[in-house]
């Protein structure tokens, strides 16, 4: 099975930063695309960041020029680097990762993380 391990959040004031690691594991033969969501209360789920395999970025545009998002393919990690956080930045983060876990492209889905609180004070 393939599992998505957060770690990294918090609480922290305005204007601070961390740093979330979504470790992948298990079964893989390929990983795609790899994402930051997040989901505030009473709130839909958004994206965040999103990283391909070969480092192209996008983000959303409450975040750009705040965070940033890489990935090591080796240790098959991806990271959100945020910066200059705000209270409206207070929600839980998910880690998505599309895994290959065969070498048939029927094996390719989405994988989520079990979500990771982050919790910016005023």
């Amino acid at each position: 099975q393939v599992q998505l391990v957060e770690s990294g959040g918090g609480l922290v004031q305005a204007g601070g930063s961390l740093r979330l690691s979504c470790a992948v594991s298990g079964a893989i033969y390929r990983i795609n695309v790899m994402a930051w969501y997040r989901q505030a209360p009473g709130k839909q789920r958004e994206l965040v960041a999103s990283i391909t395999s070969i480092g192209s970025t996008n983000y959303a545009d409450s975040v750009t020029g705040r965070f940033s998002i890489s990935r090591d393919n080796d240790k098959k990690l991806v990271s959100l680097q945020m910066n200059s956080l705000k209270p409206d930045d207070t929600a839980v983060y998910y880690c998505k990762a599309n895994v290959q876990a065969e070498v048939t492209l029927l094996s390719r889905r989405d994988y989520w993380g079990q979500g990771t609180q982050v919790t910016v004070s005023s």
